[in-house]
Formats: structure tokens, C-alpha cells, sequence
């Protein structure tokens, strides 16, 4: 298959492969959360530490992506996932560049850009530009193929593709993006993602809720978990953070689960993505 301006499509478009990964619907419910399920004897919080360097690296010229959890050629039995949060890809685009139209299908796909524009199309006939700033969400569904491409001639497009698995099976396909430039707050979590529609942000097929923030040195913010029972994964956009004591640098990850809550505090200047998720299904 050939992606945009010429670009091959590799094979991290695919879930998964024969030799590594099963993906089907029926083998993620078995994967997910087996090695993150909450240990109910447990009282404290428990953690689990993905560094910056130790995930997946996938390098195809054209697209630069790290994979924190295992995906297409990356396999790892100990990074399947952190509960429903199945993929979480860290994406470089170079200009000109892009995804050719490919299938999805009971998944909810959130992208969040970070740098430059990403363009999108869908067999439901949506064409539209995200940027910095805007969240966009696609509930795959009964099925569903898009694109995705860099809009820039002249410069790179960065963003995040994160794959939640839903809790309804078989939904009707749709499409939403909002701007978030609006409710931008400084130096505390604002909300891009949540179960619930007509909230803040955009919502998904599963009692999930995902949270920015950009802090100043010095800064802090605590979080409450929103449902009994879910964890949080922690990823360091930019800058430098400890949570509760634990010193996380840019794009390190960390999950935290039997907890009712914790507290994010800058060390450095520094960006934060928080995404809250059941641990099974």
C-alpha cells in the first residue's frame, strides 16, 4: 500500500502480527490489565516506571514512532498495555508524508498534535486539519478507514495516537474534534477526554478521562481518581516532574493504580498528559 506523496505504509499501521500479537477483540479483554490489574490487598500505591528510552523505537524514514506499549514490529509481553490503554505512540511526520487509508474497528483513537498540522479523512466522509491545542477522537466501531497525513510541504507535524479499548462493542463509526484553546489553564490539569458527552473536551465508548497540563517550575497539582477501581498512566510531554517523590523527565511514563489520587509537582518547567482508565474490563 502506498500512504501520501509517495510515502510507503509500513507495518506499524497494523495492531499487531501473527508472531507477536493476537488482535482480536476477545484476546485484548484476556491481555488487558494482566500485568497492571489493581492487587486489592494492597494499600498503597502501586506503580509501574517506563522510561523515555526503553520503548519501542520504529524509524521508517518518513515517520519516527515510539511505542510505549507494544505494537506492529515492537513486541514486548511486559508493555502490552496499562489496562484498556492499549497503544500509546509517540508520532513524527515528516512534511509531505503520511498514513495511506487504512482499517479500524472497535478501538476509541484519541489524537492529540503537538507540533504542525495533521490532516484527516475518513469513509464517513469527514476531511479536516488538527493542530496544537485540538483533541480528536474517532470511535472505529463496526468499522471505519482513514488517513492521515502531514498538511506542511515545509515542516514536520508531531502528535500522539492513543488507542483505549472500548467498553461497547460494535458502535456506530463517528468523528470529533474540539479546540481547546479556550479552557487552557496554567498550572493545574484542565479536562480533554471523558465518558460523558456535552462535557469538557471529547468523549469515548469507556469511563475514561484523560487531562493536560502546563506547569512552571516549583508548580504542583494534585489529582483525585475520578472511578474506583481505574489508574492513571502519567506521560511527560515536556520538562521534567516528580510524582509523589518519583522524578519523571520528557516522555517517560508512569502508571499508578490502588490510589485514590497523587500529586504532580514541576521540577522543571513541564507538560503533562494524564489519562485515567479502568484496569479491566
Amino acid at each position: 500500500m502506498t500512504g501520501v506523496a509517495g510515502a510507503v505504509t509500513p507495518q506499524i499501521l497494523k495492531a499487531s502480527n501473527e508472531e507477536s500479537i493476537k488482535s482480536t477483540i476477545d484476546s485484548l479483554k484476556e491481555q488487558v490489565g494482566f500485568n497492571h490489574l489493581p492487587l486489592k490487598e494492597h494499600k498503597t500505591m502501586n506503580t509501574i516506571i517506563h522510561k523515555a528510552d526503553s520503548r519501542g523505537d520504529a524509524n521508517h524514514g518518513w515517520l519516527h514512532s515510539r511505542h510505549t506499549f507494544s505494537f506492529a514490529n515492537y513486541y514486548n509481553p511486559e508493555r502490552m498495555n496499562f489496562g484498556v490503554l492499549r497503544v500509546l505512540n509517540d508520532d513524527t511526520v515528516q512534511a509531505g508524508m503520511g498514513f495511506g487509508t487504512h482499517p479500524h474497528a472497535n478501538m476509541e483513537i484519541v489524537s492529540i498534535p503537538l507540533e504542525g498540522d495533521l490532516e484527516h479523512k475518513d469513509s464517513m466522509g469527514n476531511v479536516a486539519v488538527i493542530k496544537e491545542g485540538d483533541v480528536q477522537v474517532m470511535s472505529a466501531g463496526t468499522g471505519i478507514t482513514h488517513s492521515e497525513y502531514n498538511a506542511s510541504k515545509e515542516n514536520q507535524v508531531k502528535f500522539l495516537q492513543i488507542w483505549v479499548i472500548p467498553n461497547k462493542q460494535n458502535v456506530e463509526p463517528r468523528y470529533d474534534q474540539v479546540t481547546l484553546s479556550d479552557i487552557v489553564k496554567q498550572n493545574e490539569f484542565y479536562q480533554v477526554v471523558s465518558p460523558n458527552e456535552g462535557e469538557q473536551g471529547v468523549w469515548v465508548h469507556q469511563d475514561a478521562w484523560f487531562h493536560l497540563g502546563s506547569f512552571e517550575k516549583g508548580k504542583s497539582d494534585s489529582y483525585k481518581i475520578k472511578k474506583e477501581g481505574n489508574g492513571v498512566y502519567i506521560f511527560v510531554l515536556e520538562g521534567e516532574v516528580e510524582v509523589d517523590g518519583e522524578k519523571l523527565s520528557r516522555r517517560d511514563g508512569m502508571g499508578v493504580w490502588d490510589t485514590d489520587g497523587f500529586t504532580v509537582k514541576a521540577t522543571e518547567d513541564a507538560r503533562v498528559l494524564l489519562m485515567e482508565v479502568p484496569m479491566s474490563l
